[in-house]
């Protein structure tokens, strides 16, 4: 199987890559399907059935939002995020929308976009259905697709394959453990990320992966600097409120803290990643890394070591986010890092393991020191259950962000103290996480059935506020 650095980083919207980056994409499979068939100038109603937890956490993860604008037209990384609303509430108002943006259907959200959480499709726990119908409601194409989690999306015939994502690509260095991965790095004498760029060849030219990757940095940036500006509560019905433009005016009011606090470094870390997801919540632009429910960690690590290093580089941007997808393509081999599938430990879990070996690498950690500092960041995610309150991106997500961050940090710091020897391998961790995942109870698993989904409807609302 290959994978490339974009299937983990991917620009897209929040608030969920399972739930929205997946199913906007979904429905433009589906339109591409209808045009291959020669059926989409016949089509005149098209219906929508979300199953498991796409059913059970669509509206408070903007499934409906996504699956709307996909069919007419529109993809995760170009929308306007400023017109999301609008445009939805425009096709709920008129019960039609306009078709791939060619020829306006009839579609009644309420009776064709049907949310059916006490249901699963057999193979995973997001699955979608998309028919299509003519003027006498005859059926012209159904397909079935999955959202597996960081916005990738399967057909049924492809998750029915164990080589879903397999790509016809030959890369001079296949690896699909972290065994494996270090064997290379010592036969070659490579770090990882020389042999993640090496593998992204097959793909591109250099030239485009480095501007690529500068692009990736770019979103994660703006994301950051949106969310430290912008205020107020997020939507849903929560009421939580935005923090980050607080935090950030806190800090700039006092530069000179840091001269007495060693640790406030920490606060700009916990800063960049409350951006980022509060962003996220809002439905904003931002980088699945390698999901939206995890999308702050890697972006505030990697804040944390460019505005914290003495002579940071754009190089240092590549040689990290090429070292993290490393170890995310190693997750999404050999577990999973979808929240429905194996809970929060899949999500923040391989994001704080990515970011703990992105920021190992640029700080000239060995091959062994940067698989080390994966394993670590991991092994203390193990567990992790997705019980997002409200079915919201919101509470516990947004907080678990910034203290994964701050982990993944203390991860990285570790093993550089260390030689590389450890006892228990990433790739047992990595095993432990499935097989955690497998034994999860399902009401853990992005249905908000379970833990502080449930438990948070008792507390004051003043504690669900904060």
């Amino acid at each position: 199987m290959s994978l490339s650095v974009f299937d983990l980083f991917k620009i897209g919207i929040g608030p969920s890559s399972s739930h929205t980056v997946g199913p906007m994409k979904a429905a433009g499979l589906f339109l591409q399907l209808l045009r291959d068939r020669g059926s989409f100038a016949d089509v005149t109603r098209v219906t929508a059935h979300m199953f498991g937890s796409l059913g059970a956490t669509g509206v408070g993860h903007g499934t409906t939002k996504a699956v709307m604008l996909g069919l007419e037209g529109e993809q995760p990384e170009l929308v306007d995020t400023n017109t999301v609303d609008e445009r939805v509430a425009a096709i709920e108002q008129c019960c039609s929308l306009n078709l791939d943006g060619e020829r306006v259907i009839a579609f009644d959200p309420q009776q064709d976009l049907l949310l059916i959480g006490e249901e699963e499709l057999p193979l995973h726990a997001n699955g979608m259905r998309f028919t299509a119908l003519d003027a006498h409601e005859r059926v012209l194409v159904e397909e079935v697709y999955y959202s597996i989690g960081g916005g990738f999306v399967v057909t049924e015939a492809e998750a029915q394959s164990e080589n879903a994502l397999e790509q016809a690509l030959a890369v001079p260095y296949e690896f699909d453990t972290a065994e494996e991965l270090l064997a290379i790095c010592a036969r070659e004498n490579l770090k990882i990320s020389d042999v993640m760029l090496a593998n992204e060849a097959a793909w591109r030219s250099e030239e485009e992966t480095r501007a690529g990757l500068m692009k990736i940095w770019q979103v994660m940036q703006d994301c950051v600097t949106n969310g430290m500006h912008n205020e107020g509560i997020l939507p849903g019905g929560l009421k939580v409120k935005r923090r980050a433009a607080n935090l950030y005016q806190q800090l700039r009011s006092r530069p000179e803290a840091c001269l007495s606090d060693p640790l406030s470094a920490l606060d700009w870390v916990i800063l960049y990643a409350l951006a980022v997801n509060e962003e996220n919540a809002a439905g904003g632009r931002i980088v699945t890394a390698p999901t939206n429910g995890a999308a702050g960690i890697i972006p505030a690590v990697l804040h944390y070591f460019m505005r914290f290093s003495r002579s940071p580089t754009e190089e240092d941007v590549i040689r990290f986010l090429l070292t993290a997808a490393a170890v995310g393509i190693l997750f999404k081999k050999n577990a999973s890092i979808s929240g429905a599938e194996v809970g929060c430990q899949g999500e923040v879990g391989s994001a704080c393991s990515m970011a703990a070996a992105g920021l190992a690498e640029v700080l000239d950690g060995t091959p062994q020191q940067v698989e080390n500092a994966a394993e670590i960041a991991m092994e203390h995610n193990l567990g992790l259950t997705c019980d997002p309150v409200g079915g919201l991106v919101q509470v516990p997500c947004i907080e678990r962000n910034a203290m994964a961050s701050v982990k993944a940090i203390s991860a990285a710091r570790m093993a550089l103290r260390g030689d590389g020897e450890h006892f228990i391998s990433l790739d047992k961790v990595i095993r432990t996480m499935r097989d955690t995942g497998r034994d999860m109870q399902d009401k853990y698993k992005e249905t908000a059935r379970g833990g502080l989904a449930v438990n948070a409807i008792d507390l004051p609302v003043s504690v669900i506020e904060c």
